[in-house]
């Protein structure tokens, strides 16, 4: 009996920007696909668009994917293989599933809209098909340039889709798709199709707005003599409140939700259960969410993205952090190295991200403006008056809040949050009794 064949999977995103949180669900859930069957992710750059596809965006999509640690084990990029996909353009030509049209923009725009005038579906009508070569000839010497369609079969085409189910498009409700326009670029049906099959792909994830073009890549990989990959179309993102969130996906680069402090594990662990049955989890380690992932759980409804999500996942890497991953991070800041450590003891379960580090050292260095409310003047004034001299100890503010007690007879929260509030301007923060001895600096009310 034949093993099976490795599983190949690719990520082809267009250097004409920078990853976005949609990019990345796509990126995610066939790297994970492939790391789980031990097989192989290409990291494909769509980047035949010579107008728009930047070196600078194409470095940025690689840093982004370092930094969540999504290692790729073979990089392609488009721009390099026009060879293959001129031989493959000869290869349909001979077959007779690739032919030259010329009709103009304008042209095809008035056929459109006399076919849904008549109430017809706007598929193109094939008129191409009927010119002769010295027809052709005649365009192409008055200076209308030809551009190529993929003469598609007039079939249902037909996949189990991972994540939809049972897909039936009928073809002939679908326009000969063009491959390569008249200035001579490859488009991406036909550039991914070729890629697709020569290198092996056998599983694709992608959004669920690509379930036509899959149908038409169907056949084209067909004709081209290779088996079809197993499609899985995944639902698009919409914001909290279930708006349309494509608008605002420039502002969810992961360049950007790295400077905010977002940290690449709370991203993946909820990017990897995003849409699913499964219950979001921070997980350990890539390996754990490749483990667990199951393509099948995920649903077709419109899936809701919540920016703020991240925040307690961020918050909850940040504070399993030991002290050696953040001691660089601590020295930046200025603190001297003997109390770095019993820095970040004190902090680390105060924060979110770890630029809030720097919030702590600033208060422990410089001081806080005291926070007094009208009606705790009085009191506050008096609990100073009784304030031990520096330097201070873990002991200190319990044996300053027993004499603050005695003296004025408050106690519980009516006695404490005065004086946390007064000292560091703040009414959360860590345990009193570990923060004192850390204040260098405090501002008298």
């Amino acid at each position: 009996m034949s093993s099976p064949a490795p599983v190949v999977t690719r990520f082809a995103p267009s250097p004409t920007g920078y990853i976005h949180v949609g990019n990345l669900r796509t990126a995610l859930m066939n790297y994970l696909i492939a790391r789980k069957a031990g097989g192989t992710f290409i990291l494909r750059l769509d980047d035949t668009d010579q107008e728009r596809s930047k070196q600078e965006y194409a470095d940025g999509i690689m840093r982004d994917l370092e930094w969540l640690g999504l290692s790729w084990d073979r990089l392609e990029r488009q721009s390099l293989r026009y060879d293959r996909y001129e031989a493959a353009a000869g290869r349909l030509r001979e077959a007779g599933r690739f032919y030259e049209c010329f009709e103009t923009p304008g042209e095809l725009d008035l056929k459109r809209k006399k076919q849904l005038g008549m109430g017809r579906p706007p598929v193109y009508d094939r008129a191409a098909l009927a010119l002769g070569p010295a027809e052709k000839d005649a365009l192409r010497a008055a200076g209308t340039p030809g551009y190529w369609r993929f003469l598609l079969e007039r079939s249902r085409i037909e996949w189990s889709d991972g994540i939809i189910g049972d897909i039936s498009i009928d073809a002939a409700s679908v326009s000969d798709p063009v491959l390569i326009r008249a200035d001579g670029q490859v488009l991406y049906t036909f550039a991914s199709s070729v890629d697709d099959a020569e290198m092996g792909v056998t599983h694709i994830v992608r959004g669920a707005d690509h379930v036509t073009n899959t149908a038409t890549q169907i056949q084209i990989i067909e004709a081209l003599g290779a088996t079809p990959p197993a499609f899985a179309h995944h639902s698009l993102l919409t914001g909290a409140q279930g708006e349309e969130l494509s608008k605002r996906l420039g502002t969810l680069s992961l360049r950007d939700l790295r400077a905010r402090g977002v940290e690449p594990m709370a991203l993946l662990s909820l990017m990897a259960r995003l849409g699913s049955s499964k219950p979001v989890e921070l997980a350990s380690s890539i390996e754990e969410l490749a483990e667990g992932f199951e393509i099948g759980s995920f649903g077709a409804a419109p899936t809701r993205f919540d920016a703020a999500d991240l925040l307690p996942l961020t918050r909850g890497v940040v504070q399993g952090f030991g002290f050696d991953r953040v001691r660089e991070r601590i020295a930046e800041l200025g603190v001297p190295e003997a109390e770095a450590e019993g820095f970040w003891a004190v902090t680390r379960g105060n924060i979110t991200v770890l630029d809030d580090l720097a919030g702590w050292w600033k208060l422990f260095s410089e001081g806080s403006e005291p926070v007094v409310d009208e009606a705790d003047q009085e009191f506050v004034a008096t609990a100073f008056g009784l304030l031990p001299p520096q330097p201070w100890t873990r002991e200190t503010w319990g044996a300053w809040t027993g004499a603050v007690k005695a003296a004025t007879g408050r106690k519980g929260k009516d006695l404490f949050m005065p004086l946390r509030k007064a000292l560091t301007g703040q009414a959360h923060g860590p345990d009193m009794a570990d923060l004192m001895p850390h204040l260098k600096a405090v501002r008298l009310p």
